[in-house]
């Protein structure tokens, strides 16, 4: 390894984790955060009992946002909302465009993960709470709800972990997140391989720790179930 080669990773290194913890992290966590409540919405609109029209009109704008997100790249949601929405005199900056991106992927993906979570509640536990007199917002709310949470939370951790790695597509939005932190540090030598390599050390050193807190999470999870 040339003395400049070693020169640039070591002058990339601390420029890539301060933008992985300041810029990448960050932004993963709100747009999940968004995105949540936004899978929650859809998954309610779906799983509700009511057959009137207004329901069945959401349900319907509801499976449509479902179908498109889940059947387009992100990338390409990402441009549009970027580079495409100025041409309706819409213009976001970078990291809101990139968060708006991430959290109606997100509020697809999840949507279909929590629905079947609720789903997979037995009809019985329904029963049980209209039995002691719970309305359905009260059967939802203290018994629906728990159950869904255990069963949805592993697949949902692995769609933060899946979107913290998504982030790298914000440097096509311009963001200076970890991976533009890496091209750029490429592109003073163009001598890309090594920095990617670098840059790809970093997010495995950070899908790391998020493995570990999603296993202790689901660790006690289980004991609760297990109680």
């Amino acid at each position: 390894m040339t003395d400049d080669r070693a020169h640039n990773i070591v002058l990339a290194f601390w420029p890539m984790l301060k933008a992985g913890i300041v810029v990448s992290i960050p932004m993963a966590i709100v747009s999940f955060l968004i995105g949540m409540i936004l899978a929650l919405i859809v998954a309610l609109i779906r799983v509700v009992p009511n057959k009137g029209i207004t329901i069945k009109l959401l349900r319907a704008i509801a499976r449509s946002y479902v179908s498109i997100i889940r059947g387009t790249p992100m990338l390409v949601q990402l441009c549009i909302v970027f580079y495409g929405l100025p041409a309706l005199n819409i213009v976001i900056d970078p990291i809101p465009a990139a968060i708006i991106a991430f959290s109606l992927n997100v509020g697809a993906y999840c949507s279909e993960t929590v629905r079947a979570a609720i789903l997979s509640v037995h009809k019985g536990q329904w029963e049980a709470g209209y039995s002691i007199g719970m309305t359905y917002l009260q059967n939802f709310r203290h018994i629906i709800i728990p159950q869904a949470v255990r069963v949805a939370v592993p697949p949902l951790s692995n769609e933060f972990i899946n979107l913290f790695k998504g982030t790298s597509l914000a440097s096509f939005v311009t963001v200076t997140e970890l991976f533009r932190e890496a091209s750029q540090a490429g592109n003073r030598t163009y001598d890309f391989l090594p920095v990617y390599i670098e840059a790809a050390m970093l997010y495995w050193f950070f899908c790391t720790i998020l493995f570990v807190l999603q296993a202790r999470l689901e660790k006690r999870l289980g004991k609760h179930i297990a109680v």
